[in-house]
């Protein structure tokens, strides 16, 4: 995120899921009002451990993880209490974009909705 981005989403009608990767600018986006956060480049920034960590500090904050999320390390991350969703590319290789597989593409989707659900918020 930046400020400016930050300022221009506050007159938008559709909500900002800004991205944090340390602590610092995870509590920046609080002191804006966010809540829910993208965690972003979640494996290279830490992963899961990382999560671990702000949980306890950062209570009030969930996240959305992304970058590097698998379809196999995508239930590590929906098993934390401070992750309500998680994204990924793995769904749409571009291999399959490039060959417009697009039931290859809905059957990776439908296996990624198909992951545990995470808990109520």
């Amino acid at each position: 995120f930046t400020r400016s981005l930050l300022d221009a989403a506050e007159d938008m009608i559709i909500p900002l899921l800004p991205g944090s990767a340390t602590a610092a600018e995870c509590m920046t986006l609080m002191e804006r009002g966010y809540r829910f956060q993208k965690f972003f480049p979640a494996e290279a920034a830490g992963g899961v451990a990382y999560l671990v960590s702000l949980a306890s500090p950062l209570p009030q904050v969930n996240f959305c993880p992304t970058g590097g999320i698998t379809l196999e390390s995508a239930p590590r991350n929906l098993k934390l209490a401070n992750v309500i969703t998680v994204g990924g590319s793995w769904m749409v290789p571009k291999k399959l974009i490039e060959a417009a597989d697009w039931p290859g593409i809905e059957a990776l989707a439908r296996e990624a909705a198909g992951l545990q659900a995470p808990r109520a918020i």
